[in-house]
């Protein structure tokens, strides 16, 4: 893992990845999967949604950080695991084999498979609707995987793989923080690019 531009790291959650949320509660590290995600601004400022339900609430409410990781969807089968067991009964790293490094500001782990981690404070919890309002502190991705497209829930069993870029930067510079317009050529946040589909070819899992 390289270190990424802050005031960039709301691209990689801004197209609404499926995510994989990594918490520590002061003696074991957790993992969740999160597919509701939300950008707050230009900033690296985020909300999940989430609840007392999921074993990693406690976590992320008394120790008040986690780690968003972005897995690529090559991840499919472990992301799906991963959200189908506890972290109650179950070391999840063990199980799915996930590797993980120290982060640099958050006692929560960065995942090594991941295309990118995002290292998060919580600065507010809105217990009633479940939601954590999450403040990046650091982020971090492989530029090396730069062929991997991300996963996106359906919502019903089913997901969907990304497919071609369609680049309309010029037409909306005048909306675009200037932190977000690459170099010529580079397309997409520079890190995680979508990898166009094949004609008739589905994706997903039943």
């Amino acid at each position: 893992m390289k270190p990424f531009p802050l005031d960039r790291a709301f691209t990689l959650l801004e197209p609404g990845p499926v995510t994989l949320v990594a918490t520590h509660d002061g003696q074991h590290d957790n993992v969740m999967t999160i597919t509701w995600t939300m950008v707050l601004d230009f900033a690296a400022r985020f909300a999940i949604t989430t609840g007392a339900w999921n074993y990693s609430w406690h976590a992320l409410t008394t120790r008040r950080e986690c780690v968003i990781a972005i897995p690529p969807a090559d991840m499919l089968d472990t992301v799906v695991g991963i959200g189908l067991c506890s972290g109650r009964d179950t070391d999840k790293f063990a199980k799915f084999g996930l590797a993980r490094h120290k982060a640099t500001h958050v006692q929560a782990p960065l995942l090594g498979d991941c295309l990118a981690n995002i290292e998060c404070r919580v600065i507010e919890v809105i217990a009633q609707y479940g939601i954590v309002v999450l403040e990046g502190v650091a982020a971090h991705a492989d530029p090396t995987r730069t062929d991997c497209g991300t996963l996106h829930a359906v919502g019903d069993g089913t997901f969907i793989t990304d497919g071609p870029v369609l680049d309309r930067r010029e037409m909306m510079r005048p909306k675009l923080p200037d932190s977000v317009l690459p170099p010529a050529g580079v397309v997409g946040n520079g890190i995680i690019r979508s990898k166009p589909t094949h004609k008739g070819k589905t994706h997903g899992t039943r």
